[in-house]
């Protein structure tokens, strides 16, 4: 199939179970569409052991459909941007320091928890497994996913403190997530632990973030007093305006190696119509806003159904005993990712007043998603234990969204 087809085909699927989920399941957008695919490749499976084709043919497509290259190289940049775009600036601002340090810290914390206790498990249950890649594991499974969390923040009716903690730090650390993951792939690629260099390191996880962060900045800002200049009735200027930001932000940052994700969250924070101060009040007119939020939830939707459909690809390499270290994962990642919480709003506690279950909802509303999918997916092949650490990484994603994702809403009324 080439590229056009696949596309027809994902956007058919979006709007053909975003029907069934409004009319029969009424669940959550994104949780329910992830379930259907689910449920679809389930059944794809079954029959794949009567008509092998079947099979073979979806395992062709989703093949074609390069998810890691897909959503790395192409959606996570409009998602990031308009996920940011829907953020109160000002209130960020009034939660910038719980947000900055579980960003950081907090994943920092739950990459080397989780690293290290996966060593175990692996190999309680027989698997070598360098220490190395438990790390790695560890970085890509500890940020939230930011497209998960901001989809279900939106319907929560939580506090806007907690709210805006919530969709802040899963926005920041992401981009932090993704540097620590390439950050440990770089010691491995020079040859593991033995040839750690603790200055090269910093250097390196340095120019990712203040890179970022500046690249964003500066392109926000221009974005933004170039949106301001032009008048809010050339709505087609204004959208191609911000669309060119996105995209060449993206391949610059690339380009300079530094963090795209952080680039992408600053970038929409300038452009964003929620919380800027007088001055650049009116800069973004209302169909920019509109025209994101229809990008947003059209690729989130895709995205979902992709999560979903990739099952079919990973049961290729599943084996029994990756479904018993899957279920060993979750509970690792959900102690990992309460510790990672818990240790900072603990100290941060003296200083600042925090709402009610504030550890707990973080902890269970930390859902995992594609973004993690794509981390594992984007593994060389050169590590032998990528199908392992691919169905680990799985696991906790389905579960994250399915059983977190649905029962969040009780946890918040509590």
């Amino acid at each position: 199939m080439d590229i056009l087809d696949l596309i027809s085909l994902l956007i058919f699927l979006s709007a053909a179970f975003t029907l069934v989920n409004i009319t029969y399941l009424k669940l959550p957008h994104t949780i329910g569409l992830m379930a259907i695919a689910l449920v679809m490749s389930i059944v794809i499976l079954l029959l794949g052991l009567i008509f092998p084709s079947v099979s073979d043919l979806a395992i062709q497509i989703m093949e074609d459909f390069d998810f890691k290259e897909v959503l790395l190289n192409v959606m996570l940049s409009f998602l990031l941007f308009a996920g940011a775009m829907s953020i109160n600036l000002r209130m960020l601002l009034q939660e910038k320091w719980p947000i900055l340090i579980l960003a950081t810290i907090g994943v920092l914390v739950s990459t080397f928890i989780v690293g290290t206790l996966m060593y175990y498990a692996f190999t309680f249950v027989g698997f070598e497994i360098t220490l190395v890649h438990c790390y790695l594991f560890g970085a890509l499974i500890s940020p939230t996913d930011p497209i998960a969390v901001l989809a279900l923040v939106k319907k929560a009716n939580l506090s806007k403190n907690l709210e805006i903690k919530i969709a802040g730090e899963s926005l920041f650390n992401d981009g932090i997530g993704v540097v620590v993951f390439l950050t440990i792939m770089g010691i491995d690629e020079r040859g593991g632990a033995d040839s750690f260099d603790a200055l090269e390191v910093a250097g390196l996880f340095a120019r990712e973030v203040i890179g970022g962060l500046g690249i964003g900045a500066v392109f926000g800002y221009m974005g933004l007093k170039l949106l301001d200049f032009i008048d809010n009735d050339h709505v087609e200027l204004e959208v191609l305006v911000t669309l060119s930001m996105v995209l060449v932000c993206a391949r610059l940052s690339e380009m300079l190696h530094v963090s795209g994700p952080l680039a992408m969250v600053i970038m929409g924070l300038f452009v964003g119509n929620e919380g800027r101060g007088d001055e650049f009040a009116s800069a973004t007119g209302e169909y920019v806003y509109k025209f994101w939020h229809l990008l947003d939830e059209s690729l989130n939707a895709i995205l979902f159904i992709l999560v979903g459909f990739e099952m079919i690809v990973i049961s290729q390499s599943f084996v029994v005993d990756y479904f018993a270290l899957g279920l060993m994962s979750i509970s690792i990642v959900l102690a990992a990712r309460f510790i990672g919480v818990a240790l900072p709003i603990g100290i941060m506690k003296r200083f600042r007043h925090f709402e009610k279950n504030t550890v707990a909802i973080l902890t269970w509303g930390g859902l995992r998603g594609g973004l993690s999918v794509a981390m594992a997916l984007s593994l060389p092949d050169s590590i032998a234990e990528k199908d392992l650490i691919l169905s680990c990484t799985y696991c906790v994603v389905v579960f994250s969204i399915l059983v977190q994702g649905l029962t969040i809403g009780k946890l918040i009324k509590s």
